[in-house]
């Protein structure tokens, strides 16, 4: 099975390459907006945008509520969430994403989860490592938890390959809308 999903990998990162920059984001930040309207002031972790990922952050600075993201504790492990706020002090952290220089933990209850590819049956195709996996696990043992992955729609696969440890989003967002799953 790593086989196929290193080939839906190298052919997302393709898609996800060529709607990088054509302008999108703007309506993909609306669209996300409006879905998580509902649960405004829970705790959400969002991301850093690296490569061609797209850029939650003018979601995340404009919620009514704590904000946090992610951070790789190590491999293996869940991610842990640290605090955010516009203009707070980052430095460098695994992978080239910035995180808070300053650790101050959160537990989200909403989360904005990036991904290189996505199906309408909730399955995300993400960088190899597991971490939103495990953490969507641990997070959803604990209680209720809204995972959105947030996506150009070109990044959309007919379908892709499941292990018993993938953790399936409740939504998918991109720049044509919003796609409710569950």
């Amino acid at each position: 099975m790593s086989a196929e999903k290193a080939a839906a990998r190298k052919a997302a990162f393709a898609r996800r390459k060529a709607a990088h920059g054509q302008d999108l984001d703007a309506a993909a930040q609306t669209a996300l907006r409006d879905a998580l309207a509902p649960f405004a002031g829970r705790p959400l972790a969002g991301y850093m945008p690296i490569r061609t990922e797209i850029d939650p952050l003018p979601v995340m600075a404009g919620w009514a509520g704590p904000v946090g993201v992610p951070v790789i504790e190590g491999a293996g492990r869940p991610l842990v969430f640290h605090r955010w706020a516009p203009g707070c002090a980052m430095v460098e952290g695994p992978f080239g994403a910035r995180v808070p220089a300053e650790p101050r933990p959160l537990v989200p209850r909403v989360l904005i989860v990036p991904l290189v590819a996505f199906d309408r049956g909730g399955c995300r195709l993400g960088y190899g490592g597991g971490f939103y996996d495990r953490t969507l696990e641990r997070l959803r043992a604990a209680g209720p938890v809204f995972a959105v992955g947030f996506a150009y729609a070109a990044q959309e696969a007919p379908s892709l390959s499941v292990e018993p440890t993938d953790q399936r989003l409740d939504a998918i967002v991109t720049e044509m809308g919003v796609v409710r799953l569950g």
